[in-house]
């Protein structure tokens, strides 16, 4: 089985969004980028911040600088450009359904509701794709979801957030070979 050739952090651009829960994707890509020295820079046919995770291979890395709802545009440029399947791409994302501090992988599934992913599944055509959902809790009344995905976490959020995004990290080397077992191991069972 290959491993993964495309990580996607789904996020929304600017500056007024920077700090808040549903940009969870893009603090992981950063995080990468920064653990393996990987610079990101626009392309606007990618529609998104590109970069080579490890320039002697063919693994990228991407933040989508369309908003939420068209995270697809940009994972289908580049998936299409590359020749990268669906198989071979991941996505990180935020999760409702997950307490913050918690991240779990997965292959394929619904979209749970998150705009980004039902674009996603419209422009690969498939749900057939790895997610790193990372946890960012929920606020206990549905109608208060849109309100709070576009807040910053409170501080012990935000603590247990971050340990969960360095602990997903940590998982990298496995997710590139194709370990997906062994990385859900790791990544699912907490010490």
């Amino acid at each position: 089985m290959s491993g993964i050739r495309l990580f996607v952090g789904l996020g929304n651009p600017g500056d007024k969004y920077e700090k808040t829960r549903h940009n969870a994707g893009f603090w992981w890509i950063d995080a990468i980028a920064a653990q393996t020295n990987s610079r990101l820079a626009v392309d606007a046919k990618m529609f998104g911040l590109v970069g080579k995770l490890n320039p002697a291979q063919d693994k990228w890395l991407l933040k989508p600088t369309t908003f939420m709802n068209l995270s697809g545009k940009a994972v289908a440029a580049l998936a299409n450009y590359y020749k990268i399947s669906p198989a071979e791409i991941l996505v990180i994302h935020d999760e409702l359904d997950l307490p913050a501090g918690s991240s779990k992988l997965k292959l394929g599934g619904g979209h749970g509701g998150h705009n980004g992913l039902k674009d996603i599944h419209a422009a690969l055509g498939t749900a057939n794709y790895w997610r790193l959902r990372i946890g960012i809790g929920h606020p206990g009344e549905r109608n208060e979801v849109v309100n709070y995905v576009l807040k910053p976490p409170l501080k012990d959020e935000q603590a247990a957030i971050d340990e969960s995004l360095f602990d997903s990290t940590k998982v990298l080397d496995l997710l590139v070979a194709g370990e997906f077992e062994n990385a859900m191991l790791k990544l699912h069972t907490k010490k």
